[in-house]
């Protein structure tokens, strides 16, 4: 499945590197970017073929925030869904409200690597 690899997702925008893997539950990798700006390390805590993937954060390190372990406890998760002959795919990462510090800078970060995940599949 494309979407529980992040190498197919979440690269090309601000020089990250992962490590690890992200195959069958409990597996982890971590997410660096930025020149050190990010640091993150995600472990597969779902995974129903062709409808959900989820990703717990354990740890974290976002220099660029004053609460640099932010994310830590939060998750993010894929949904796919058949409608119609067609595919959704739903992105959500959980706990990122805008009563965080990380929520504007996050979001658009987000944005970016969706929109270029949007481009696989046009």
């Amino acid at each position: 499945m494309f979407l529980k690899n992040p190498f197919n997702w979440w690269m090309g925008v601000y020089g990250e590197s992962i490590e690890g893997k992200s195959e069958v539950v409990n597996d982890e990798f971590s997410f660096r970017a930025g020149n050190g700006a990010h640091y993150s390390l995600q472990r597969l805590v779902e995974l129903t073929t062709n409808r959900k993937i989820v990703w717990e954060v354990t740890d974290s390190k976002l220099s660029f925030l004053d609460n640099t372990g932010e994310w830590i406890g939060t998750s993010f998760s894929f949904m796919i869904e058949q409608k119609e002959g067609l595919t959704s795919i739903t992105f959500t990462h959980h706990g990122l409200v805008p009563e965080i510090e990380c929520y504007t800078s996050c979001s658009g970060g987000w944005t970016q690597y969706l929109t270029k995940l949007q481009s696989h599949f046009n």
